[in-house]
């Protein structure tokens, strides 16, 4: 009976933290997608010649942040 009590136990603790690391795994990945890869992209397309593709990109993800801050999310 102990044993399955300290099973339960220790799932309770072990899936919290777990459940902790994937949130934060998730943070650290918007930021790096968000501050480094994304802007990263947009120069290479720039300086490959692919500009046509580069503006309206860029265009999309100001009128999204724009919205966003105006929502307030």
């Amino acid at each position: 009976m102990m044993i399955l009590l300290f099973i339960i136990l220790m799932l309770l603790v072990f899936g919290k933290l777990l459940f902790l690391a994937f949130r934060a795994t998730w943070g650290i990945a918007k930021i790096l997608l968000t501050f480094i890869l994304l802007p990263a992209v947009i120069v290479v397309m720039a300086l490959g010649g692919l500009i046509t593709f580069a503006i309206p990109i860029l265009i999309i993800i100001g009128v999204i942040t724009v919205l966003c801050s105006i929502c307030g999310k």
